[in-house]
């Protein structure tokens, strides 16, 4: 009997790597190593469900480890993307009642305790334990959700796990426009927090989902990154912080880590590393001293793994906020699956901003 086969996205070779897993000194256009093929159906588990695929989120995280410049370097070929939304196609003998045939899910493959690292997202259907499933509320259209993991689920934990923010902090955020960091301002705005926005060009300030108290340019050298801890340092003492910011969220690193962001945290205050993507650059131990700052390393999926039900609570404290309209529940950037690789390509060129969502199926019962 000829096996049931869809089709999916597959990376065949890191981008920034030769075969022998060493650096090419140029990058292959990302094009090169992606292709969609068609692919045996998944297997259902007994704990798991299928899920129909609606929408996949891709984000600079996914772009990075089809170059196999990410943390966790997939076997290949392997399928990209962890955030998957759709409806239930089948379940498996020992999920429960709560999960029924047909109902709106969010997926994130990363929370999958049968492995995956995170890939896996961009096919026509997922096979996923159903510990990693999310039922979406109905007023949410799906598109809307689909990149919770790479982007909210990531920024809540800065903010809520690490930072304990409340309407008494100041939020700092740099790489302001892209996915993790839209996501922070409009989290931690929900939650009633002061937020300054850092981003590195006049034109990235001015999107309309960046709704922060302070937007404020650092440039990409480092007489701008002076200029910009300056200007945070007002803004502070303007917002009704004069000792600097409570939490700062850092999803660039690189010399702005240095030469602004630590000079911009009060004493005691916690500096949350989410990325590095102006790359990693030496640090002086004597500078977190002075501030007295804490520097931590945010990584949400480990905890999400280890503390199950904490980690569901804060996915539907994050639903609860868009639902209630206290963020705006969106897609930045929707792109047809047919034309998958022009996602990619955004984190390519260094254009991507906010949620950037491939579309298998139209979802059409929720506008």
């Amino acid at each position: 009997m000829k096996k049931a086969t869809m089709r999916a996205v597959r990376c065949h070779r890191f981008a920034a790597l030769d075969t022998n897993g060493k650096p090419l000194s140029t990058p292959l256009p990302i094009r090169q190593v992606l292709q969609l093929d068609e692919v045996e159906m998944p297997k259902l588990r007994n704990d798991g469900v299928l899920v129909s695929t609606h929408f996949a989120g891709i984000q600079y995280p996914d772009f990075l480890q089809a170059q196999g410049l990410y943390q966790i370097k997939p076997k290949l070929p392997y399928i990209p993307g962890m955030d998957v939304v759709g409806t239930v196609l089948e379940k498996g003998k020992d999920v429960d009642e709560t999960l029924k045939i047909g109902d709106r899910v969010y997926c994130n493959t990363a929370l999958c305790p049968h492995g995956g690292g995170g890939t896996g997202a961009l096919a026509e259907v997922v096979s996923i334990s159903s510990s990693a499933v999310f039922p979406v509320p109905d007023l949410l259209h799906l598109s809307s959700v689909a990149n919770l993991g790479r982007n909210y689920c990531a920024a809540y934990h800065s903010l809520k796990v690490i930072g304990n923010v409340g309407p008494n902090d100041l939020v700092l955020v740099d790489g302001a426009s892209g996915g993790v960091g839209m996501a922070t301002v409009e989290l931690a705005k929900a939650m009633g927090a002061k937020v300054i926005a850092g981003v590195s060009t006049q034109e990235k300030g001015t999107l309309p989902g960046l709704l922060a108290d302070k937007v404020l340019i650092y440039g990409r050298d480092r007489e701008s990154y002076k200029k910009f801890k300056e200007d945070v340092k007002a803004a502070a003492a303007d917002l009704g912080h004069p000792e600097g910011c409570s939490i700062i969220v850092d999803v660039v690193n690189g010399d702005l880590f240095q030469d602004a962001l630590v000079s911009c945290i009060k004493p005691l205050g916690k500096i949350c590393l989410v990325g590095f993507v102006a790359g990693q650059k030496p640090v002086k131990p004597g500078l977190i001293l002075i501030k007295e700052a804490m520097v931590v390393g945010s990584l949400w999926g480990r905890y999400a793994r280890q503390n199950p039900n904490l980690h569901r609570i804060n996915m539907n404290e994050i639903l609860s906020y868009m639902v209630e309209g206290s963020i705006e529940p969106r897609a930045d950037n929707i792109i047809m699956f047919e034309d998958y690789v022009k996602a990619f390509e955004l984190f390519e060129s260094n254009s991507g901003r906010g949620n950037t969502v491939i579309c298998l199926k139209s979802d059409t019962s929720k506008l």
